[in-house]
């Protein structure tokens, strides 16, 4: 007889959860228990509980135990080059990934095995007869949503995939080509997405948080539409414009809002906020991380992510950087960048020599932390300079453009995700808890959506477009803390230093709080001279105004966040952001003190469809390689 696995957790949500300020409960053990799987439509509660099988899938699995980073950094953030990486991790820095990475196999397989589980799901819903028609509602309308979640995923990464149908899994479909035409595939997520919609509530069930709800359905709808667009020229007018009403439809509900201070969004006390539509929180757990060879569920924790993403001087492996570049596009004044990093206490004239602001905030410093970069003095400052194995003064690895670990790396590490615990032996005890929040959808990715879609729609005079862009960057500049209490924020910090044993306490937050308005540039007048303003090898912008605003704001919105790279592809910026942000460059003789990013490859648009797996093409025959990494024998 067939089983599937049935999760309890806080909420009933399986390895979903929320977040609190109250760190000593910050998330109850998940326990496991095995249902017959006809037992799951018994009753409602049994199929409410069974859809708990799907949900555990927005975490790592057997297949995929690093889902909701390694897959998800390579393919949505790195392409950009905004984020970057040594070690073989550089294939998805320079598009040398290929067919046999193993991340890709891995999120191949956990994305279709979360679809497997809503597919058998949907199939014994269909015939439910002791489910009520409510809880049918609510039971498809999570299922689908979740279904064309990970379907997005997939059609965002591989392009065309084949699009296993209720009661369908690769069991009982080992062979099946991929969609025909991107219209049948998109046309087969809007279906879900669409239902899903109508129908879900605006909040979530009983409160849960975590669970699947009418924005999160049209906020994915609206971006299935675009991609749609971006991918069925023909049909782009109607696509953009039913884009637009979905995401009308959520502003318009007063459902969601910015925070107040973008930082606060990474903060353990601002998850889950009114920002928030859709997101992964890793936490803990039960399983206490380890070496040992069993890490199914230990490899994606918090502090295995916080591993991975903080300074190696600071005790983490640095795996993931953002680049000078990236640090380089804001304007003075606007607080996401000091929200996003800790750079390294690189020397001003240094700084100065490139036309790069030093920040107060975060110059050789996590604020959040209040944990110094590199080698430090008796104020816990990296001031002094090092000295290395031979006597030579040669400032810390960190005091330099380029952190160099073997190879070289921007010296710029992201605090939304090394923020809530340290990277050292003592966060193995007290902070095991402390949580790492992965955003699929925040209000902010609605807001610039919204505006692509007015400009597409109404003309790059769209006052309605520019107006949704105005309000990021007011929320950016600071103007929406003013007076506001954020004890709740960084209480929590308070609680790390004493567990740590720091002798530290923070009596206001560290970033982005005002006290009086600043005036905010004009979104239109600011990115006007910037797309006419060539780069430093004399290169243009070859997008026009309006979407050059609208990317180069997700940039700085979105860093770090998984949902980048696709933004840029299914606007048709990302060649023409990488052609002006990453011009081709050798990098000097003296890479470690040189701030620009070392390209030396021609960009190729077509390998934005990542490979087909070359295991999923050995299993299924139907299945054909992109044409980018195809032989020429087997192109279509």
């Amino acid at each position: 007889m067939k089983n599937i696995i049935k999760y309890f957790a806080l909420a009933g949500l399986g390895c979903v959860a929320f977040s609190s300020c109250d760190n000593d409960k910050f998330l109850d053990v998940p326990k496991y228990d095995i249902l017959d799987i006809e037992s799951q439509f018994e009753s409602d509660d049994n199929a409410r509980l069974g859809l708990n099988g799907i949900y555990a899938y927005n975490n790592v699995s057997k297949q995929d135990d690093s889902w909701g980073f390694k897959p998800n950094l390579f393919t949505g953030s790195h392409p950009t080059m905004d984020t970057q990486c040594t070690g073989w991790d550089v294939k998805f820095l320079d598009q040398t990934w290929d067919a046999n990475v193993g991340e890709l196999g891995q999120g191949w397989s956990h994305a279709y095995a979360a679809i497997a589980r809503a597919n058998l799901y949907l199939a014994g819903l269909e015939n439910a007869e002791k489910v009520t028609p409510e809880a049918k509602k609510l039971c498809e309308g999570e299922a689908r949503a979740l279904r064309g979640y990970f379907y997005t995923w997939l059609a965002t990464t591989f392009g065309r995939v084949p699009m296993l149908a209720t009661g369908e899994d690769f069991n009982n479909t080992p062979v099946k080509a991929a969609a025909e035409t991107y219209e049948e595939m998109w046309d087969f997520i809007i279906e879900d997405f669409s239902k899903a919609a109508e129908l879900l509530d605006w909040t979530p069930y009983n409160n849960q948080y975590g669970r699947c709800t009418k924005g999160m359905a049209k906020a994915y709808l609206a971006d299935a539409y675009m991609w749609k667009a971006f991918r069925c020229p023909d049909q782009a007018a109607d696509c953009y414009a039913k884009a637009k009403q979905e995401l009308k439809d959520i502003i318009d509900s007063n459902t969601y809002e910015l925070s107040s201070n973008f930082a606060t969004n990474w903060d353990p006390a601002g998850f889950w906020n009114k920002e928030c539509i859709w997101a992964m929180c890793s936490d803990e757990g039960n399983e206490w991380s380890s070496w040992g060879s069993d890490r199914t569920i230990t490899f994606c924790n918090p502090n295995m992510f916080k591993w991975f993403c903080a300074c190696p001087e600071n005790g983490g492996w640095g795996a993931e950087y953002l680049s000078w570049e990236w640090y380089a596009c804001y304007e003075p004044g606007d607080t996401r960048r000091d929200a996003s990093c800790a750079t390294g206490a690189i020397p001003e004239a240094d700084l100065a020599e490139y036309g790069i602001q030093k920040s107060n905030n975060v110059w050789g410093y996590n604020p959040y932390l209040k944990d110094s970069l590199g080698v430090k003095d008796a104020s816990g400052h990296v001031v002094a300079p090092f000295i290395n194995a031979e006597g030579v003064q040669s400032g810390t690895k960190t005091r330099q453009f380029h952190f160099t670990n073997g190879e070289f790396a921007p010296a710029i590490w992201t605090t939304k995700i090394w923020r809530s615990a340290y990277a050292d032996g003592n966060s193995w005890g007290t902070q095991m808890w402390a949580p790492v929040i992965i955003y699929g959808k925040r209000y902010a990715n609605v807001l610039l959506d919204y505006a692509e879609c007015c400009f597409r729609t109404e003309g790059e005079n769209s006052p309605a477009g520019w107006a949704a862009i105005d309000k990021i960057r007011d929320r950016a500049w600071g103007n929406e803390t003013i007076g506001k209490d954020y004890s709740a924020y960084y209480g929590h910090y308070n609680n790390v230093y004493a567990g740590n044993g720091k002798n530290f306490t923070m009596t206001s937050y560290p970033v982005g709080v005002l006290t009086k308005r600043v005036d905010v540039p004009d979104a239109k007048a600011y990115y006007t001279g910037l797309q006419a303003k060539p780069n430093r090898v004399g290169y243009k912008h070859t997008s026009p105004v309006w979407k050059v605003a609208v990317n180069e704001e997700r940039r700085k919105e979105f860093n770090s966040e998984w949902s980048l790279c696709p933004d840029m592809i299914k606007s048709g910026y990302i060649e023409d952001h990488v052609n002006y942000n990453y011009p081709k460059d050798d990098g000097g003789k003296d890479y470690a003190n040189y701030p620009w990013t070392k390209r030396t490859f021609d960009f190729d648009i077509n390998k934005m469809d990542m490979p087909i797996p070359a295991t999923e093409l050995m299993k299924n025959p139907a299945l054909k390689q992109n044409p980018a990494y195809a032989g020429k024998e087997n192109k279509e």
